[in-house]
């Protein structure tokens, strides 16, 4: 059991306003945990919320999803790439730094609702009070597009100021340039570009920058002073200020790239700067008007989740956690949601499970259109996925562990950090036998097609990849002649400490239940899509596969309940070393067990990274009983260090569906502070994306009941006791479902067509345009 305190987050919160996030304090402790929290994107362009005076210790990183490039003998990675925000400034020639001098009225905030950052403060300095106000945001109508304004004012007169603004293409990826420097100009006298080019993957970059400055609202007839370096061009600008007056200088600046999919054919130096020419003729609120109208219309709109508390934290949490999903998540099939999104370097960019099983649950419900994007970048994969089957004497799709441009296959490191009792390197197995991504592609693509109902997907996409997994599980199967049975040795199950297990139970149900679903569908589509079946069977030789799945699907062995009703994880774990494990549950340091034992030792001991078979019984709850999952929750959350950011949620889920609700509510506040909560450690590197996604899993799947059950819309919440109400609204096969929870009913409406749903064994039916209501008490912890 975890220890219970009061939610405590790294920044402030407003009780009248869930949509902000801020800090009115500037902890130089703090600075990289704030930049990721506060992190700006669209989605196709990631910046994290720096400072733009320069700060030390600071992590100045800017992403393009999708723009890999790799360094011979390392994996591919995301690019740091040229800085935008930058501004240098100086008061009187004096540089802006805010650990010189003393600062009053300090105030930094991100509107969650538009992704605009703002800061302000007073610099006093040599007896000077100078005000500063710094606004910003990156564009949700135009991707390409970023906006910044500093606006400057003094009770000084003839105050000088000097601005250097401009392109900084000195950043990198730890010490690592993946950037060639192209040319750099300047054209009509103040739009600057710098060209650049990856040095691997050859993608070209375009960067352009306009700086406009105004006193007091008019605009300074005042052409830049220009200078460069390596990497480098700047616009400068020298004037002086008097008193009462405001200095305000706009910054507008864009990115484009080679792959970018409606320019692929472009000339991106034309292109792009024609494109900021454009948007310069507007005003920085006209362009934050518009992009506040997209994020609007293209997510809060379709996305609706309110919590009546009277604590604001779980909003402020749900609000956070949606914003962060849809600032990482790229509108391009051809790519995906890395670990850390867009928010950092950690992870390299990479694509995960992550992405199926913990984020892409919110899009299927919240918007189908970006989901069955996120799985066609997996169908997009699969001659990445054929690669590494055959490369390990496979067939079909095994899917990569880590996964970056879709055609890349595996691209999870072989080494990563040394080990504390030897000092070597220890070698990365998850990318040879972390072989469950498979069966998690494979449930994400079956719990869209439950939600959505998209037979186009499936006919075109979904079908494939199920029998392509299929046809991967059942050549992995080794047979036991002695048991008579199917086995699959030599794997990592979700928990990440116990390496080279055999049958662990995760692994194993799910690679049955892919060859069960795979079965299936080969009969739907020899039955009722024979063109369908015709292609795939030639592409694919299914009838020879159908046959082996026939032949070994029931043979394959699941590991049952012991005489405790215990599921074993594996075939080793029940018998190994059981340690006290609560000190490491209650402290706030994850991998704190690593300071006394390391991986070896751990591994002999029954020591659970995250959710392992509570997560299957999380996934497939309908496939056990409560007692089963009360008697391995009471088993194995004591064992369980949590120390995975995905585990949390997945305990809270759990928690709600057996009705503990004090552990529920205790490990759901828990998992809303993994990226929002004080530590200064967590999400320095980045967000978890995955802890976001896990948040939206707790609140609506876990505490708001939503659940299929046998392909059916189920509906069985479970209210916290400090919330009066929670409502959400879902897509369910093209209806807008929308849900009302308090503690003593449940409203049930839809919108573009009718809808049946379970809730509590019963079966309820709602016309178009109406609802209907269920009284029930919801049981109070």
């Amino acid at each position: 059991m975890i220890g219970r305190r009061e939610m405590k987050f790294c920044v402030d919160t407003d009780k009248r306003n869930s949509w902000y996030i801020g800090t009115d304090n500037f902890d130089t402790m703090m600075i990289n945990k704030i930049e990721s929290v506060m992190f700006q994107g669209n989605g196709y362009l990631g910046i994290r919320g720096v400072s733009e005076e320069r700060q030390l210790g600071e992590r100045r990183d800017m992403f393009v999803a999708g723009t890999f490039d790799a360094f011979p003998g390392e994996v591919t990675e995301l690019p740091n790439l040229p800085d935008l925000v930058n501004m240098e400034i100086k008061i009187d020639k004096e540089s802006l730094s805010l650990n010189d001098g003393s600062i009053e009225d300090y105030h930094k905030y991100l509107n969650l609702k538009n992704g605009e950052l703002t800061r302000t403060f007073d610099w006093i300095i040599n007896d000077k009070r100078i005000n500063f106000r710094f606004s910003r945001f990156v564009s949700m109508r135009d991707k390409h597009l970023f906006v910044s304004k500093v606006e400057i004012s003094s009770d000084q007169n003839n105050l000088n100021i000097q601005i250097r603004s401009g392109i900084d293409g000195q950043q990198s990826n730890s010490e690592t340039q993946h950037m060639i420097e192209g040319n750099k100009r300047l054209y009509d006298g103040q739009y600057i570009q710098l060209m650049s080019e990856t040095q691997q993957s050859h993608i070209k970059f375009a960067f352009n920058v306009k700086n406009d400055a105004y006193i007091d609202g008019i605009l300074l007839n005042m052409k830049p002073y220009i200078n460069m370096g390596r990497r480098q061009i700047f616009c400068n600008y020298d004037l002086n200020l008097n008193t009462d007056q405001k200095f305000t200088l706009i910054k507008y600046a864009n990115v484009y790239t080679s792959i970018d999919r409606n320019n692929a054919n472009s000339d991106l130096s034309t292109l792009s700067l024609e494109r900021l020419k454009y948007n310069s003729l507007s005003n920085y609120d006209e362009l934050l008007q518009k992009s506040t109208k997209s994020w609007l219309k293209n997510v809060w709109q379709k996305d609706y989740v309110k919590i009546d508390s009277d604590d604001i934290k779980p909003q402020v949490a749900i609000n956070f956690a949606r914003y962060q999903l849809v600032a990482s998540t790229p509108d391009d099939n051809r790519m995906n949601i890395g670990a850390k999104g867009l928010t950092g370097e950690g992870y390299k960019g990479h694509t995960f499970w992550d992405t199926e099983i913990f984020m892409l649950p919110y899009y299927i419900y919240a918007n189908p259109a970006v989901a069955q994007k996120l799985l066609a970048y997996r169908y997009l994969g699969l001659t990445g996925a054929h690669k590494k089957a055959q490369k390990n004497n496979y067939q079909g799709a095994q899917f990569p562990w880590e996964a970056a441009w879709p055609e890349d296959g595996e691209t999870a490191p072989l080494y990563g950090s040394a080990d504390i009792i030897t000092g070597e390197a220890m070698k990365i197995w998850s990318g040879f036998i972390e072989q469950h991504i498979t069966s998690d592609i494979v449930i994400s693509v079956m719990e869209y097609l439950n939600a959505t109902n998209d037979q186009e997907f499936a006919k075109n996409m979904g079908y494939e990849i199920i029998l392509d997994a299929a046809k991967f599980w059942v050549s992995r199967l080794e047979y036991d002649e002695d048991r008579d049975r199917y086995e699959i040795t030599n794997v990592i199950g979700p928990d990440e400490y116990k390496e080279h297990v055999n049958n662990n139970a995760f692994t194993n149900y799910t690679a049955k239940w892919c060859i069960q679903k795979a079965i299936k569908i080969f009969n739907t589509l020899k039955e009722n899509y024979p063109d369908i079946y015709v292609h795939l069977n030639e592409k694919m030789n299914l009838k020879e596969t159908y046959n082996e799945w026939i032949d070994k699907v029931n043979k394959i062995y699941l590991p049952r309940p012991n005489v405790d009703g215990v599921i074993p994880q594996d075939d080793q774990y029940l018998s190994k070393r059981i340690i006290d494990l609560s000190r490491y549950q209650t402290n706030n340091q994850v991998s704190d067990i690593f300071k006394s034992y390391n991986l070896t030792q751990i591994d002999g001991m029954q020591i659970t990274k995250q959710a392992d078979v509570l997560l299957l019984l999380n996934l497939f709850g309908d496939r056990f009983d409560e007692k089963i999952k009360r008697i391995n929750w009471n088993y194995y959350e004591p064992k369980t260090t949590h120390d995975s950011s995905l585990s949390l949620s997945t305990h809270a889920m759990m928690a709600s569906d057996l009705r503990l609700n004090k552990e529920a509510y205790e490990f759901y506040e828990k998992a809303c502070e993994i990226d929002l909560g004080t530590h200064i450690g967590k999400a320095s590197q980045g967000l978890h994306l995955a802890a976001c996604g896990g948040i939206w899993n707790a609140t609506v799947k876990g505490f708001g009941g939503l659940k299929v059950v046998n392909n059916k819309l189920s509906l069985d919440p479970n209210l916290p006791a400090n919330w009066q109400q929670l409502q959400y609204q879902i897509h369910w096969h093209n209806s807008l479902v929308k849900v009302s929870i308090d503690h003593s009913k449940m409203i049930v409406g839809v919108t573009d067509g009718d809808l049946e749903f379970i809730s509590h064994g019963q079966t309820y039916r709602v016309i178009d345009g109406k609802t209907v209501e269920l009284d029930y008490v919801v049981e109070k912890s």
